[in-house]
């Protein structure tokens, strides 16, 4: 297996110093998915060429294809994907929404809008499978956008089914409290709310992300990217068996605690890791140390992404 650090391009883009590019020839897993299996969070990255980077972004990718993301869905075992917007492309859903209509309805999207979108465009972008907003608080990724702006966009989409999908920091927990919980959608939460993984499991900081569910039953959690949160990311690349062990007690906690409202995904093509690029294919291998019985897996995988984006089916 080799890493992509010098095949997928940015289109007429310079990617950014030092960017790490996804795998191209991920392990099988051995971890088999159950039938219908959903990867619930992954992106597109243009390519730059068609769909050009957002002027505002605060990083430039390698390109990511919907026809690599799709290859990788079934090298993996995966049924269908959920889209989400990345934020190198801003407000400009064009990619995402290219990558469902694509699809042959194995996708759904998770859109980026501003507050003068039209009832029109979100109509359309509705057509097109999409079935929720991200709002991101991560600082060093986006610029600040007025709460009230954001519940203004939440109630507008909330007269379409969709979510509301929440990307932030553990330590800004208290301080968006007020406004997580006063969204008037399903809210769905990127990443377990991305906890230091060097505090306890039991400590302050991870219990009251704990306390936000089970005080609040529309909220429901991504137990993804361990690459993203584990401190020992070197484990993976010495391929060490047990790689991102410091992640597993916080994620089995989450689906051992709410089995019924978490969801999982890949985060292929991985953008602005640091230190290492994951191997997909042992990403999935994670799944059963968090999901510890196959009716545990069955509902992280298949029941639940199919209840929140596909409940027609």
């Amino acid at each position: 297996m080799t890493q992509a650090n010098d095949k997928p391009t940015s289109g007429p883009f310079e990617k950014t110093a030092g960017w790490l590019d996804w795998y191209t020839g991920p392990s099988q897993p051995t971890f088999k998915l159950p039938a219908g299996a959903v990867d619930a969070h992954c992106h597109v990255f243009g390519p730059g060429a068609e769909f050009p980077y957002a002027p505002e972004r605060k990083y430039t990718p390698c390109d990511a294809s919907k026809e690599q993301l799709y290859a990788l869905r079934d090298h993996l075992g995966f049924a269908r994907n959920v889209v989400v917007q990345a934020t190198c492309h801003g407000a400009d859903n064009s990619a995402m929404v290219d990558a469902c209509a694509s699809s042959g309805g194995k996708a759904r999207g998770i859109a980026t809008v501003k507050r003068d979108v039209s009832d029109a465009e979100l109509q359309r972008l509705h057509d097109a499978g999409v079935r929720g907003v991200r709002f991101n608080f991560v600082k060093r990724l986006v610029d600040f956008t007025p709460k009230e702006e954001l519940l203004e966009i939440a109630g507008r989409i909330a007269k379409l089914g969709w979510q509301v999908v929440i990307y932030f920091e553990a330590r800004d927990l208290p301080e968006l409290w007020d406004f997580f919980t006063a969204l008037p959608t399903t809210v769905v939460v990127d990443h377990m709310g991305t906890p230091d993984v060097t505090q306890p499991v039991d400590g302050p900081e991870f219990e009251l992300f704990v306390k936000f569910m089970r005080e609040h039953g529309n909220v429901w959690c991504k137990v993804t990217c361990p690459e993203r949160l584990s401190r020992d990311g070197s484990a993976a690349l010495a391929g060490q068996q047990d790689p991102y062990k410091d992640v597993v007690p916080f994620a089995r906690r989450i689906v051992d605690t709410f089995p019924d409202r978490v969801i999982w995904g890949t985060d292929w093509p991985h953008p602005n890791l640091k230190k290492h690029m994951p191997d997909d294919g042992l990403l999935v291998d994670f799944i059963p140390r968090i999901a510890t019985t196959p009716e545990l897996q069955q509902k992280l995988l298949v029941t639940n992404p199919m209840r929140l984006y596909w409940p027609e089916l």
